[in-house]
């Protein structure tokens, strides 16, 4: 008989193939039975997180949503957390360490658009108070509550700040579990007089701000309609002494200036704005006509610059 040697190693290749699948699947299965899984809190959006002093109104409010299985079934509820940290502490009373607020049920969540879980939380500035037992007299600008939040998953395990890691921070899952709501003071007319703009270049080559070649220089607008341009010359500017956009910049060493800004008696608003920092070298602070350093930059993005009004 001849024996077709061909079609039996195709046969043998087979079988064997389809036995290696089945024992791979059957260690896929395994370990993924014995995988102990664990949940994250992404940030959606945080709305609110400044506390004007006196606003009864003022909160810390963010949407968040509840990554733990496929459906967030793994999560029982989210605890929340609110301590207190004095960045004033001359005025009392020290910081103070975190209680319970409340607790919420995820039978209270809704499913989003994606498929899992998702729920908004708000807390005003008289519950924080009462959470942390703050009197409000005691409360400057700056000042901070620290608001916490911790998963609980149905088998008594807890996620939280203390089991974060840096790809859980990052821009996609934004989970910090912590978060910060700042005490502000409302806001108000400015004090009319010279406010003083200290300014310096850790490099020692003037302000690069939104171009390489020197750019726009800090914005003051009073009123919504008068302009006020201030800001360190750079030596790569079309002309020297001007923003590249025109207006006069302040001549300098190369690492430091000071600029005034003339608030003229009447004004009622004051808006503060810095384009940027195109090589991260620039520093400032703004100080009032009383003296008192109300706001600074050092590192951050371009935008709006927040005035501390309780100094002012």
């Amino acid at each position: 008989m001849k024996i077709n040697y061909r079609i039996f190693t195709v046969l043998a290749l087979t079988s064997l193939l389809f036995t290696a699948c089945d024992e791979g699947d059957a260690v896929v299965d395994d370990v993924t039975a014995n995988t102990l899984r664990g949940a994250v809190l992404r940030t959606i959006s945080v709305n609110s997180d400044e506390l004007p002093i006196g606003d009864a109104s003022g909160n810390f409010s963010a949407d968040f949503e509840v990554q733990g299985g496929e459906a967030g079934e793994l999560v029982s509820a989210v605890d929340v957390f609110a301590g207190f940290k004095d960045n004033s502490p001359s005025n009392g009373p020290g910081d103070v360490g975190e209680s319970l607020v409340e607790t919420i049920d995820a039978s209270t969540f809704v499913m989003g658009d994606r498929g899992v879980p998702t729920f908004s939380y708000s807390i005003t500035l008289p519950q924080l108070l009462s959470a942390t037992g703050v009197a409000e007299d005691a409360l400057d600008g700056s000042d901070q509550f620290r608001i916490r939040f911790e998963l609980v998953l149905t088998d008594g395990r807890r996620y939280s700040f203390a089991q974060n890691s840096g790809t859980l921070t990052g821009s996609y899952y934004s989970s910090p579990f912590l978060y910060s709501a700042t005490i502000v003071c409302p806001p108000k007319a400015p004090t009319a007089g010279d406010w003083v703009v200290n300014m310096t270049d850790s490099y020692g080559d003037g302000w690069q701000t939104d171009t390489g070649n020197g750019g726009s220089g800090i914005t003051v607008t009073l009123d919504g309609s008068t302009v006020i341009e201030v800001g360190m010359c750079s030596p790569y500017a079309g002309a020297a002494g001007t923003f590249l956009g025109g207006g006069d910049c302040t001549p300098n060493g190369g690492s430091s200036a000071s600029a005034t800004v003339t608030i003229p008696v009447g004004t009622q608003t004051a808006e503060w704005y810095f384009p940027g920092d195109n090589y991260g070298e620039i520093g400032f602070e703004i100080v009032t006509p009383n003296g008192n350093v109300v706001g600074g930059y050092q590192g951050v993005e371009a935008g709006p610059i927040t005035i501390d009004f309780c100094k002012d």
